[in-house]
């Protein structure tokens, strides 16, 4: 069986800065995990909570939010009313109405979007102060970018594990 070479080991992306990167490359590598692991996983399966753990549906749901809020913060920019209430829903099934192959659509889609974005940083500014949230926690621009990349990750593994206890049971 041949080992799939990752996303950082097949190089520079283009027009993604030097000091991006790793962002960019964390973002398609979980993009590729995603679409991998959700083959096969089953639509009844979605909204289940093994152990009482957060539902793929909710996963699903945050990593594409997650990514839009950092995002939005790294513009400068606060919340708006309908990223707000997406945030409401994660992981509500009564308010949802998206399909499994919806919301890896979405994902796919917000990962676009914040390559793009990236490819645009100019990288002078990435120490530049930013903050997040109604407390303004202060933070700089490349601390958010990091934190977008780190936090999708780690929400993929989390999807990674849910999955296939889901699928073992």
């Amino acid at each position: 069986m041949e080992e799939k070479t990752e996303v950082w080991q097949r190089g520079p992306l283009e027009n993604i800065p030097a000091l991006l990167q790793p962002v960019a490359h964390a973002l398609l590598q979980a993009r590729e995990e995603l679409s991998e692991m959700m083959d096969a996983f089953s639509e009844r399966l979605l909204w289940e909570r093994p152990g009482g753990a957060a539902s793929p549906a909710f996963h699903l749901q945050h990593l594409t939010g997650v990514l839009d809020r950092l995002f939005t913060y790294a513009r400068k920019e606060q919340l708006r009313s309908d990223q707000l209430y997406k945030l409401s829903i994660e992981g509500n099934q009564q308010e949802t109405s998206s399909s499994m192959m919806e919301l890896i659509e979405l994902f796919d889609k917000q990962v676009d979007l914040s390559i793009n974005e990236l490819s645009s940083v100019n990288t002078d500014m990435l120490t530049e102060v930013r903050t997040v949230g109604r407390k303004q926690i202060p933070t700089t621009l490349i601390g958010l970018y990091v934190h977008a990349a780190e936090h999708t990750m780690r929400h993929i593994g989390q999807l990674l594990v849910t999955t296939k206890v889901l699928k073992d049971r």
